[in-house]
């Protein structure tokens, strides 16, 4: 999640044009068009030099098997997965760690294809509208969990994160690692949902990702975590906000006292980012202290880049869920 701020709106995906569908490992056929988040986007030939708005959309390339096509990436937030870390490093970053690529510096890599994971970094003050960038001859792709900043998305799953996957493929001209690699994470989602511990009465949780200026902020509805708990089993505290990550108070957490807290480890050098300054907050104030789930050291920690839709976020579930059948 960026702040400030990141956020989505409801759109699932759409048909292609130009294809049958986006589904299949047949070869891409050029020219063709996708209408993503609302917007139909034409892609004449299979990129050559793509950039990436943000770290996990670089993985999600490299993932795909064209990493040597990524001519360069941003918002740089994490330590990189040792597995794909040799690849990754050979990316030249065109901003600083934590920061978004600008127009100007977006526009010195030439690229003729750019996909990110926020909508808030589509801008003309970031790297360029999406239709700026049309309207140059470069097409773009915006993940659909985030086509309008900060919004909750009716229906987010993980089925659209597959989806994504094949259409990136479908764009790059490797449909079949698109599909190979949506089967792969629909393996590991399901069958970490199928060692869930069932309980006769579901766990309260909260999403505790971050806080802003004392504020905390937790998962809403309308994202992965809402659907990942769903999936697993478990009550998300804040499943009545009006967001998908929603700016809460210490008060309503303490009201609705959450079970277990799921803490976003994070290493972007925020106060109160890591999960064990996260922990070390709530431990010492008099509210949060208070808490069943501090009372009873009943945190578990996932990297918090894969709260938000991306190549890690398939991992989230079968952390979750061992970390759930241990408390017990």
């Amino acid at each position: 999640m960026v702040f400030a701020v990141a956020g989505c709106s409801g759109r699932g995906p759409s048909d292609a044009k130009g294809q049958e569908t986006t589904t299949g490992t047949s070869a891409t056929t050029y020219p063709f068009s996708i209408k993503n988040c609302g917007i139909d986007v034409a892609y004449k030939a299979a990129p050559k030099k793509v950039v990436t708005l943000n770290q996990t959309a670089a993985e999600v390339l490299i993932h795909l098997g064209v990493a040597d096509r990524i001519a360069g990436s941003g918002y740089e937030i994490e330590k990189t997965p040792d597995a794909i870390a040799e690849q990754y490093k050979k990316i030249p970053l065109l901003s600083a760690p934590g920061q978004e690529i600008k127009h100007e510096k977006l526009l010195e890599a030439q690229p003729d294809f750019v996909y990110g994971s926020f909508a808030s970094m589509f801008t003309a003050e970031q790297s360029g509208d999406r239709k700026q960038l049309h309207d140059l001859g470069v097409p773009t792709y915006l993940t659909e969990f985030d086509c309008s900043s900060h919004e909750s998305v009716a229906g987010a799953n993980f089925e659209m994160m597959y989806e994504e996957y094949r259409r990136l493929g479908r764009i790059m001209g490797v449909p079949a690692a698109g599909e190979k690699l949506a089967a792969d994470q629909r393996a590991v989602v399901d069958k970490a949902v199928g060692a869930v511990e069932k309980r006769d009465t579901p766990l309260k949780v909260m999403w505790f990702y971050s806080t802003y200026e004392g504020t905390p902020w937790a998962a809403g509805p309308g994202g992965l975590p809402q659907h990942i708990s769903e999936r697993v089993g478990v009550q998300n505290i804040f499943a009545d906000a009006k967001t998908k990550w929603a700016e809460v108070s210490w008060d309503q957490v303490a009201a609705r006292n959450p079970d277990v807290i799921i803490l976003a480890d994070l290493t972007r050098g925020e106060p109160n980012d890591t999960a064990e300054e996260k922990i070390d907050l709530l431990k010492k104030d008099p509210l949060t202290s208070k808490l069943d789930a501090v009372k009873g050291d009943r945190f578990i920690s996932i990297p918090g880049t894969h709260m938000d839709p991306g190549y890690g976020s398939a991992s989230v579930v079968p952390a979750l869920v061992d970390g759930l059948n241990k408390l017990g």
